[in-house]
């Protein structure tokens, strides 16, 4: 890691810095909660929809993804199909109802439906899932910082937690979109290096893709029915739409940028921009997984024992064919820290909006709006220290808010805490099994990689073409066996089990006779 890839990465943080500086300075700053919050509402949607974008592909994605079409091959291309179904439903059930009601947090809607415990109830949810969420998403570059430059883990979720918070606190809102927009350009520029640099060691697209195929790696026609394969076309369809629904169709983080639009037609183009920057994003991390199969086609690095987990594949790849290349490592760590940035401070301005809108205000209704700006600065200030503290925690799954039909004719508040609490219950259950009892990699579909041109290990070489498993994933512990199937459903189910329960019980609860 070289000066020059110090420069790069230090380079993005600075403009991220400075582009939350002006949003926080110029034209006075924002003056309400609203400005702080939604921009106040005069956001175009180019910028927000390019935002919607950025904060979706975190540092996860940016890792995960091109490991997943390594491990997997291209069907993860299915998500783009997923993602536009899902933008045609929110844009058409989900974000009329919003924009209409001009709701900055999006659990008021549940108060005025049904109660306000239910209301409270979903913005507690919301904010502890949130702050797991991003912990853990800041603690994925700080894991790549300290591999490659051994810098202290601590020191960088601090510095990330530092800067991410400063930008939010000064320019809200704006600041957010406006760095997300230039963070998305960061992120494609990392991949796009990567894919030209791989493509011309292997010998052009062309040869990437025959031997991408060669490799089974090009299988976009997988109608596997089984629900325990990991991706195929039915887990994005159905499984998939679902999970991405609840996200873009009632998560505050996406809600709340798409109320900031100046009319409902520009928050419905800047779902659609969304939509382009999504598959512009996906299908460049695809392709990158793409090359790295076709560049460690014989020598899979993960049973060479080179790397530890499947996750290590990208950074791995990045100082392998840019080791004589200055600058570009460090615009590979620019990207990651990109989608960290983005994601994080997203969800940093979400939380002090449900806790302004959701606890604040109810309580001290007579607040003028410069206190209240004060009080949304200073909130978000405080969320960095949870997502901190619980960087190390394991992912929880967060469960989608009951979506009852409107015809139903006795949705009551119980009913739908107590679906809520079910379809929670059920879903903990299946993340937690599925922790305990993992699925084996043929059970999940890991397609076959080959070590025969590895250099020995320790004396001995792998040898062969094998599942990736031997030093990737630990053995398969002994589960119960009429659970066995249970615990290894696809992760892009947990969804829509979790929303299937939630919405049958709760309807269950609510057409009993009498009071519950």
């Amino acid at each position: 890691f070289s000066l020059w890839d110090y420069g790069v990465f230090g380079l993005m943080l600075l403009i991220s810095t400075g582009i939350g500086l002006f949003h926080g300075l110029a034209r006075g700053g924002q003056k309400t909660s609203e400005d702080f919050f939604t921009g106040g509402r005069r956001m175009s949607a180019l910028p927000v929809g390019l935002s919607l974008s950025a904060s979706f592909m975190s540092a996860i994605q940016v890792l995960g993804v091109p490991a997943e079409a390594f491990r997997y091959g291209a069907k993860f291309l299915w998500m783009c199909m997923a993602q536009l179904i899902n933008t045609l439903l929110t844009a058409q059930l989900f974000l009329p109802v919003f924009y209409r009601l001009g709701l900055t947090s999006t659990y008021e809607y549940l108060e005025r439906r049904f109660s306000r415990s239910v209301r409270l109830c979903g913005t507690l949810q919301y904010v502890v899932a949130t702050m797991l969420y991003t912990g853990i998403v800041i603690y994925a570059p700080a894991l790549i910082l300290n591999q490659v430059t051994g810098l202290d883990i601590w020191a960088s979720l601090l510095s990330t937690g530092v800067i991410c918070t400063f930008y939010t606190t000064i320019g809200g809102m704006k600041a957010v979109i406006w760095t997300d927009v230039f963070q998305v350009f960061v992120m494609l520029s990392g991949f796009i290096a990567i894919i030209i640099r791989g493509s011309l060691l292997v010998g052009g697209p062309a040869k990437v893709l025959g031997i991408a195929a060669n490799g089974s790696r090009v299988n976009l026609a997988d109608f596997n029915p089984d629900p325990r394969s990991r991706y195929t076309v039915w887990t994005f369809l159905l499984g998939g739409t679902l999970v991405w629904l609840s996200m873009y169709g009632v998560n505050q983080a996406q809600v709340q940028r798409y109320v900031a639009c100046r009319t409902e037609r520009e928050a419905k183009m800047a779902l659609l921009v969304n939509q382009v920057g999504l598959f512009c994003i996906v299908s460049s991390a695809v392709a990158c997984g793409l090359v790295m199969f076709a560049l460690y086609r014989d020598c899979d690095p993960l049973l060479a024992g080179a790397i530890a987990a499947p996750d290590q594949y990208m950074p791995y790849l990045v100082l392998d064919i840019f080791e004589t290349t200055p600058g570009v490592p460090g615009l590979f760590l620019a990207c990651a820290y990109s989608g960290t940035l983005s994601t994080a401070s997203t969800s940093i301005n979400a939380m002090a909006a449900v806790t302004v809108e959701d606890f604040v205000k109810p309580r001290l209704p007579s607040l003028s709006p410069r206190k209240l700006t004060l009080i949304s600065k200073g909130l978000c200030e405080c969320p960095p220290a949870g997502p901190c503290y619980s960087s190390l925690a394991r992912a929880m799954l967060c469960q989608a808010l009951p979506r009852y039909p409107h015809p139903h004719p006795r949705p009551v508040p119980q009913g739908v805490l107590g679906g809520l609490a079910a379809g929670f219950a059920l879903s903990l259950w299946v993340a937690v099994g599925a922790t305990l009892y993992p699925p084996s990699a043929a059970t999940m579909g890991v397609l076959p990689s080959s070590g025969a041109l590895c250099p020995p290990l320790n004396g001995t070489g792998a040898n062969g073409t094998a599942l990736p498993t031997p030093l990737g994933d630990p053995p398969e512990p002994t589960r119960p066996a009429v659970l066995g199937d249970f615990y290894s459903m696809s992760y892009l189910y947990y969804g829509a089990l979790g929303t299937l329960s939630t919405v049958g019980v709760g309807v269950l609860l609510s057409s009993l006779p009498g009071e519950l």
